[in-house]
């Protein structure tokens, strides 16, 4: 589904923050990418979503080039985090604007918004705030079920479990688990939290300073083996 080949990106500095000669995201897999700060997650997720533009190298999603062709927006989504929110509109504004970008009605995104109701937790719909005005969770949960309509084929998610409490936490590992049951998705999710992402993904790379040094599918022995390598 999604191939990189000889990426990297490099600033004016003279900087490289990511070099990823080859890799491979297979359809419908839950794909983990974890790393400290400056590892190049959120380099990635940007190359990946044509933000920036590679120094070198491309990606292609379901075979098409993102920085020469934008044929993978309509079945790409993505939450990278609230700035890329409208801050100036409600959330069932927003959700209303998002579903007629991606060809859904408002039937459609409402009972879309209906299924994910426990997920909201009574903080969102209708409460007639403007998105700015929101807590930094609350534009999280708007953010991340936004990426949900439509029925995208790729969904990309970059720290989704920041900001969020322990509970609506849960409630968004269930609704990833869900999503990486799926056959026609495949889920890309960065994270800091390696309980969190191991529990949800089928697959854990491991980025340091834009190097992929670890390529895990996920099994009993994977949390432990991510907990020694982040421990040296």
């Amino acid at each position: 589904m999604i191939h990189v080949s000889n990426l990297s990106k490099t600033y004016a500095n003279g900087v490289k923050v990511l070099n990823i000669p080859h890799l491979e995201i297979s359809k419908g897999q839950s794909f983990g990418l974890v790393g400290n700060n400056g590892a190049g997650k959120t380099t990635f997720f940007s190359l990946l979503l044509d933000l920036i533009p590679p120094s070198s190298g491309q990606i292609k999603n379901n075979d098409i080039q993102v920085n020469t062709s934008e044929a993978w927006k309509p079945f790409t989504s993505a939450f990278i985090d609230e700035t890329f929110l409208i801050g100036y509109l409600t959330a069932e504004e927003y959700f209303y604007f998002i579903g007629d970008l991606r060809g859904q009605n408002k039937a459609d995104v409402d009972a879309l918004l209906q299924r994910y109701e426990e997920f909201f937790n009574g903080e969102i719909l209708n409460s007639k705030k403007y998105l700015r005005d929101l807590s930094k969770g609350n534009m999280k949960k708007v953010g991340i079920i936004a990426a949900l309509i439509g029925n995208p084929s790729v969904i990309i998610l970059d720290e989704p479990f920041a900001n969020l409490d322990p509970t609506t936490v849960n409630r968004l590992k269930k609704i990833i688990k869900e999503l990486a049951e799926q056959p026609e998705v495949t889920l890309l999710v960065s994270s800091h939290d390696l309980v969190h992402t191991v529990e949800v993904c089928h697959r854990i790379v491991v980025l340091n300073k834009g190097d992929i040094v670890k390529d895990i599918e996920t099994n009993p022995e994977t949390l432990k083996e991510l907990e020694a390598y982040f421990a040296v």
